[in-house]
C-alpha cells in the first residue's frame, strides 16, 4: 500500500507542474543534448548553466534536478559511457547547480556570476578527483593528483567561459522575454483603458 501511496503522491506532483514549466524543462534538455552532440570546444556546453537556470526558474526541485540528468543520459546514450564511478561524479557535479540556483533565487541576480563560477570550480575539482581516484591515467599519490589537476587546467578555462556564456544567454533571454511579455500585457491593458502604454 505504501508504494501505491507514493505513486499517487508522485502523480499529484506531476499534475501540479504547469505545461509551461514542463516545456521549459524539455527545451533546456533539448538544448543541452544538441549542444553536447554537435561539435564544440571541450567542456563548453550549457548543461551546468541550464541546471542553474532550472533551479532558479522552475518551481519543482525535482524537475530542476532532472534537467541536467536527463540531458546527460540522453546524450551519453549516443556518445557512450565510461567508468560508472566517474560518470556518477560528473552527473552529480552537473546536477548541483540546480540546487545552487534554487538557493540563489532568494539572493537575487547579483549572485548569478558567483554561482556560475562556483558550478565550474565544483565540476573541475570533483570530476578530476574522480578521474584520478578511479582511473589508471595517473599514479595514485599526491604527485599523480597534482599532475591530474594541472593537465586539466585548459578544460577549466573552457568550463568557466562556457558556464558564464550560457548563464548570461539563458538568464538574459529569460529576462528579455519576461520584459517583452509584461510590456505587451501592459500595452493591451492600457489600450483597453484608453491610456498610453508605459515606457
Amino acid at each position: 500500500m505504501t508504494v501505491m501511496a507514493r505513486l499517487g503522491t508522485l502523480r499529484a506532483r506531476a499534475m501540479e507542474l504547469s505545461h509551461t514549466e514542463l516545456a521549459l524543462a524539455m527545451g533546456l534538455v533539448a538544448l543541452d543534448v544538441v549542444a553536447r552532440l554537435t561539435p564544440h570546444a571541450p567542456n563548453f556546453t550549457p548543461i551546468a548553466a541550464s541546471a542553474l537556470f532550472a533551479g532558479a526558474v522552475l518551481r519543482s526541485r525535482s524537475l530542476a534536478l532532472a534537467v541536467p540528468v536527463a540531458a546527460m543520459l540522453a546524450s551519453d546514450a549516443v556518445l557512450g559511457g565510461y567508468d560508472w564511478r566517474v560518470m556518477g561524479v560528473v552527473y552529480a557535479a552537473l546536477a548541483l547547480p540546480a540546487l545552487l540556483g534554487r538557493w540563489g533565487r532568494a539572493q537575487g541576480t547579483i549572485m548569478l556570476a558567483p554561482l556560475a563560477l562556483s558550478s565550474s570550480l565544483i565540476f573541475f575539482v570533483t570530476t578530476n578527483f574522480a578521474v584520478w581516484a578511479f582511473s589508471s591515467m595517473y599514479t595514485h599519490d599526491l604527485a599523480g593528483l597534482v599532475h591530474c589537476y594541472l593537465a586539466a587546467l585548459p578544460f577549466l578555462q573552457n568550463t568557466v567561459i562556457g558556464d558564464m556564456f550560457w548563464t548570461t544567454l539563458l538568464f538574459g533571454a529569460w529576462w528579455t522575454a519576461r520584459l517583452l511579455l509584461t510590456r505587451s500585457v501592459d500595452f493591451r491593458t492600457s489600450g483597453k483603458l484608453g491610456l498610453l502604454p508605459l515606457p
